[in-house]
């Protein structure tokens, strides 16, 4: 079958199953869109920005399981799509982004907007590609594919030159393809998986931390059942959240800089951590010379570059998770019932330790905290709902405060922490998961960083609830000039900012505004029962500060508490 090369991307596609891409056109990469509207396939969205379109296609990704896809066109096209390549970067995201390029004869001339985006992506991506040659072309998107969704997942780049869109070749798209230095099946050596299980038996104060990559690999239900079988108490990072059911009873909630009390304080005593699917960043660890320093430490990861990077691993088991965790689960599951009496005592006393220190707001009458805020919003919310945040205050209370029962069920950026991800993330996770209901928790910086898309959500009808967390702060920047900064708020007052009702309602959603606690219940309610897109600004006071806190440097037994500055 003779095709052209914008043909070729759409019949690959196709092979691959894609059913939604997020994209903008623009003059090199008109020749893909053509083509893609004489198909009338895949399905478009159009974003505001380019921004917009990466992070719909991350939050996608991080919803559904799938790869997600984008389109951009060259120099500033695609530079614009940057930090949203390095946010799924930073969190082993599965992208395939397609980008055009100036015509073959024109690259390295400093020609119209062209830019060399596989030299500037070569750090964020797990792999790039310029495509010069109509005959690569169905090779390189089938390798993008399987390196972006096997092993330590991550997103792929596929540059092509604007006259490769034109050329011709008999299309035939690779059943399979072979990579010189990489597999696709990450297996490892079971004598490490042996050595884990023989120290998990030993351990009388152990704890299980879940990591991301439980997420990434579907493999939350193993997990599940060991900390079923054994009653092992639970510490999750930020991106392992969900991994295991927050309702779970010695569920100890998050660890590290914001985490809380009794999970920082196991961490300090435990005899052993289970770390699965986790890298042990600096917001987990605070100074990691004194972190965990009376336990034995078992890491499984697929990536054996994060070994030994931050802390130590007494026993690493190198693999992927959908290797090792069934094996794994099955010869623990056989000493399970001495296990759960093993770890009783230790159990019981973290339990007590739990329910002394929970996370709270401030007492305050008169005004909206964000644990009533949380905690309203719980009681109307669907229970499966899908959490979306962006990066500041309000998403570490969403952390703290919201429980979520299943894996993928709340998305936020956590390696590079970027504001504006949460408006086209959660765009993306309704369009790749339509049955659930979704709830964006923002804060009055944040929204503003990709504040087009809430246009996007009307061309579309796709429905979000978004609930900004309005406190005239950079609330995380300003939490910590008042704290460590002897109280000068340097830039971080964004006092009448905008009317957010206002800006939602000139983009043709709805908008409320709340200020009043004895209002709140009906306002979330009308908002979460609505069909339909809807903003409510929720007025919070501009002093909260997310607590606990572990300071730069310190480490995790050295946390501020809300009732020591209270």
């Amino acid at each position: 079958m003779k095709l052209n090369g914008a043909q070729v991307v759409i019949e690959s596609l196709r092979k691959e199953k894609v059913d939604v891409v997020f994209g903008y056109p623009g003059g090199v990469i008109l020749p893909l869109y053509d083509e893609m509207y004489k198909a009338e396939y895949p399905r478009h969205i159009l974003p505001g920005h380019e921004q917009g379109a990466v992070h719909a296609a991350d939050g996608y990704a991080r919803a559904t399981g799938r790869p997600g896809v984008c389109f951009a066109t060259s120099g500033p096209g695609v530079c614009n799509m940057v930090t949203g390549i390095a946010t799924a970067y930073m969190d082993s995201i599965p992208l395939v982004v397609f980008s055009a390029q100036v015509s073959t004869k024109a690259i390295g001339r400093d020609s119209f907007q062209e830019a060399d985006i596989t030299g500037i992506t070569t750090p964020i991506t797990k792999h790039n590609y310029l495509v010069k040659k109509i005959d690569d072309l169905p090779r390189v998107i089938k390798e993008a594919f399987l390196i972006a969704t096997t092993g330590r997942p991550g997103p792929v780049l596929v540059d092509i030159a604007t006259d490769v869109f034109r050329a011709e070749i008999d299309f035939v798209y690779p059943e399979e393809v072979h990579l010189r230095g990489y597999k696709a099946d990450f297996t490892g050596d079971e004598n490490a998986i042996d050595r884990a299980v023989a120290a998990f038996k030993e351990a009388k104060k152990p704890i299980l931390m879940t990591g991301g990559g439980i997420i990434s690999s579907n493999t939350a239900d193993f997990i599940r059942k060991i900390v079923e079988a054994t009653g092992v108490p639970v510490v999750t990072t930020l991106m392992g959240k969900g991994a295991v059911s927050d309702f779970y009873d010695a569920h100890l909630g998050m660890v590290g800089m914001h985490g809380s009390y009794t999970s920082n304080m196991s961490i300090t005593k435990c005899d052993l951590i289970l770390a699965i699917g986790a890298r042990f960043s600096d917001r987990v660890t605070g100074d990691v010379a004194k972190f965990a320093k009376y336990a034995t430490v078992i890491q499984f990861e697929v990536d054996s570059v994060e070994i030994d990077k931050i802390v130590h691993a007494d026993i690493p088991v190198i693999g992927d998770l959908r290797w090792s965790m069934p094996i794994f689960a099955n010869k623990v599951l056989e000493s399970a019932a001495e296990l759960k009496e093993q770890f009783a005592p230790w159990r019981e006393e973290l339990l007590k330790v739990k329910a002394k220190h929970p996370f709270v707001s401030r007492k305050l009458k008169g005004k909206i905290t964000p644990e009533r805020l949380y905690k309203t919003i719980l009681k109307h919310a669907d229970k499966d709902a899908i959490v979306v945040t962006d990066v500041g205050q309000h998403q570490m209370w969403t952390a703290q405060f919201y429980n979520v029962d299943m894996p993928r069920h709340f998305l936020s950026s956590g390696g590079l922490g970027t504001m504006g991800f949460g408006l086209p993330a959660a765009m993306g996770a309704q369009l790749g998961c339509p049955e659930n209901q979704v709830i964006l928790f923002t804060g009055d910086g944040s929204i503003m960083m990709c504040c087009q898309e809430f246009a996007t959500l009307h061309r579309y009808g796709i429905p979000v609830k978004v609930f900004v967390l309005h406190n005239n702060v950079l609330g995380m920047v300003n939490q910590w000039q008042r704290l460590f900064f002897g109280g000068r708020e340097s830039q971080s007052i964004v006092k009448d900012l905008v009317d957010f009702p206002a800006m939602v309602k000139a983009m043709g959603l709805e908008g409320m505004k709340v200020t009043d606690p004895k209002k709140l219940n009906n306002v979330v309610k009308a908002a979460l029962k609505s069909e339909h897109s809807v903003l409510v600004d929720v007025a919070i006071p501009n002093d909260e500060n997310v607590f606990p806190m572990v300071p730069g440097g310190k480490h995790l037994d050295q946390m501020i508490l809300q009732d020591t500055i209270d």
